[in-house]
């Protein structure tokens, strides 16, 4: 078996934000469908196939700890969280099992779904990195034309290293991605969820169900 297989594809989730946008403390403990919200990603990612999960946590870690049940996963802090989600993705990379692929998470994403993470699984190449794409805004008649490069992502074990390196401030994977744009596949997700995230009030209504 290869490491581009689902079984050896470990689960990041980017849990580590303050929400300060939002004003009501972590995203990771926003309440969705009867649970906290890292708890249903968690679970989003272990669900679509990935082997593990690892859980970056940064503001607020011990209140996290002690409201969410997480205790089926890989939990880490990232001291340095405020400096932005590069130092939470370094800090999930790493604690990723060494020689596995890893797939990158964010916490604020409701609309990932288990389905979506298997798409990825299926569709990813050794070698290479594998993002989920969303439709741009459809122009009248229904039709787009440019998909958006979004979350979760699959990093390949080879390229771990070098991407993490690369990842400043809330840039994440940027860099890598403009340096090496023919080692990045881009599949379309918009027929499971539009990608969107929790990032002010008025996107609330993404936890409505």
């Amino acid at each position: 078996m290869n490491d581009s297989s689902p079984a050896h594809t470990v689960g990041v989730l980017l849990a580590g934000g303050a929400g300060t946008r939002l004003g009501l403390g972590p995203k990771a403990l926003l309440p969705y469908r009867g649970r906290t919200l890292v708890e249903v990603l968690a679970k989003t990612l272990l669900d679509g196939g990935c082997s593990e999960v690892v859980v970056v946590l940064g503001a607020g870690a011990g209140d996290v700890r002690r409201a969410a049940d997480l205790g089926g996963y890989l939990v880490v802090d990232n001291p340095e969280w405020a400096s932005g989600m590069a130092s939470s993705f370094r800090t999930g990379v790493a604690a990723a099992t060494h020689g596995h692929n890893v797939m990158v998470a964010l916490v604020d994403q409701p609309g990932v779904t288990p389905a979506v993470v298997a798409r990825l699984l299926a569709a990813h190449q050794a070698g290479r990195v594998t993002a989920a794409g969303y439709a741009e805004a459809p122009f009248e008649g229904g039709h787009t034309t440019k998909l958006r490069r979004g979350h979760p992502l699959i990093i390949d074990a080879g390229l771990r290293a070098e991407v993490a390196e690369s990842a400043v401030g809330d840039a994440g994977a940027r860099r890598f991605f403009k340096a090496h744009p023919g080692l990045v596949e881009v599949v379309d997700c918009s027929d499971l969820t539009d990608g969107a995230d929790v990032d002010t009030k008025d996107k609330l209504h993404l936890l409505g169900d």
